[in-house]
């Protein structure tokens, strides 16, 4: 077995653990990132992401070509769907981006290697299963490598957690299989109301199916603001959606080619497809840290501290791996803090300014505190609300659904919190992030100028409205 040496070994290449490479890279260490799977990018690139806002994105467009056109005077007849080209168009572009990384790592002198990579000791990790390495330093070529390394960072992300009594086969599945149904299902039932259900819920309510989504909790999107929460309930079951909360799921039993979702205490739901969508679990098999001493939580988290230490010198950890929100771009912030504390001393994440999106339509954003968040810390706050339908540009959009709130410091007028249900949330949220970021004031925001007629109108409005001095309302 060949034995190969480098100042930092990565495993995993999701957005988190390929960031981090390329970024020590850049600083001067000699990195290798091990990855099991032939295509770079992790989850949120090939089965995560990426693909599922591409289905969003065309989805959204067959919807508005069907049913949406009418109100701009625009007659569309005979609209059709080409599945197999969707799915396509999808797979193409999480092809492309995943090359991409590939020539990241070549551009930026990355050593990669195709395999498992198991950490044997403390600076040692084994990579089996592998082509030998790859990328600017080559490789041994043989199937079993070593790496010698003074820093070891974790990045293997999570997995789709099931769901007690229910069993997966050809017609139950998580997000990855519903990114490729064959046909649309005529029913699928959704079992969980946060993100992943509620995207993928919507990509095939959009193409003709009946979906049923069952939530365990009584709301939709825990750990979000409750009021938009309700609002986005509100718009979703209007679009079809079809919302049961506060059920149990128990199981799931085959009846010829259906499947039957059964439910504590009620009636069972058939359905043709069901999607487990109840949340993600630490991907740490096969790591070997009960063997050299990591520590983990009682639900499977790698423990670190502010500086993605663990408790063994040496061994870090960041991403989806050690908790906390599940984002890829949280997971990008952690391991360029992680590689930047080791280069030079310092490093840092402020979770206060990290965004949370979600990509229905209309979209769904949050940074920072929400009310509850507040309520429970005792801390006092203000609040500025603002809709989007006295907006012109959401009006010319035919966007009106939704509003921007802000909530700012009681006493300082800090922006603690803000949170959105509309048109291009996403894209409107990024504005209220540096916000966080930069330690504004609700009067900050309220008098920087605007670009009119546009949607980021609403965003003064609502942060004018923090003073109650909203001008359009």
């Amino acid at each position: 077995m060949s034995v190969n040496k480098h100042d930092l070994v990565v495993i995993g290449a999701g957005p988190g653990g390929y960031v981090a490479a390329i970024r020590a890279a850049q600083l001067g260490l000699n990195t290798a990132c091990i990855e099991y799977e032939p295509a770079l990018g992790g989850t949120c690139l090939r089965v995560g992401c990426i693909p599922s806002k591409a289905l969003l994105e065309a989805s959204e467009r067959y919807h508005e070509a069907k049913d949406g056109l009418g109100e701009f005077g625009i007659k569309v007849e005979n609209v059709g769907l080409d599945l197999p080209k969707m799915l396509g168009r999808k797979d193409e572009i999480v092809e492309g981006l995943t090359s991409g990384v590939a020539l990241l790592f070549n551009k930026n002198k990355v050593t990669r290697y195709s395999g498992r990579g198991r950490i044997v000791a403390r600076g040692l990790v084994s990579v089996s299963g592998s082509a030998g390495g790859s990328g600017s330093a080559g490789g041994s070529g043989t199937d079993n490598v070593e790496i010698e390394a003074k820093h070891i960072l974790i990045a293997t992300g999570s997995k789709a957690a099931g769901l007690r009594g229910v069993e997966f086969d050809d017609a139950v599945g998580t997000s990855t299989e519903a990114l490729s149904y064959s046909e649309v299902p005529k029913k699928l039932v959704v079992i969980g109301a946060g993100v992943i259900g509620l995207e993928m819920g919507s990509v095939w309510s959009r193409l003709g199916s009946q979906v049923v989504v069952l939530e365990y909790l009584d709301r939709i999107l825990p750990g979000m603001d409750l009021q938009l929460a309700k609002d986005a309930q509100r718009v979703l079951a209007k679009q079809g959606l079809e919302f049961k909360l506060g059920v149990k799921v128990t199981g799931v039993r085959k009846q010829g080619d259906r499947r039957i979702v059964e439910v504590e205490g009620g009636e069972g739901v058939e359905c043709d497809k069901v999607l487990v969508a109840v949340g993600r679990i630490p991907n740490t098999d096969g790591l070997g840290l009960e063997e050299v001493g990591v520590h983990k939580n009682e639900r499977g988290f790698v423990i670190v501290d502010e500086h993605f230490h663990t408790n063994v010198p040496g061994i870090y950890a960041i991403g989806d791996v050690i908790g906390g929100a599940m984002l890829a771009h949280k997971a990008e912030e952690e391991g360029i803090a992680c590689v930047e504390t080791i280069v030079t001393g310092y490093g840092h994440v402020n979770y206060d300014a990290i965004p949370s999106v979600v990509y229905t339509h209309p979209e769904i954003a949050s940074v920072g505190k929400t009310e509850e968040q507040l309520k429970a810390a005792g801390i006092a706050y203000k609040k500025g609300i603002f809709p989007f339908k006295p907006n012109g540009r959401a009006r010319a959009l035919n966007a009106t659904e939704g509003k921007v709130k802000i909530l700012a410091d009681a006493e300082t007028d800090r922006i603690l919190g803000a949170h959105i249900l509309g048109a291009h949330a996403g894209d409107l949220l990024a504005e209220l992030a540096v916000a966080i970021e930069f330690g504004a004031s609700a009067e900050d925001v309220a008098r920087s100028s605007h670009a009119h007629p546009s949607l980021s109108e609403v965003i003064k409005e609502a942060a004018l409205a923090v003073d109650n001095r909203a001008l359009h309302m």
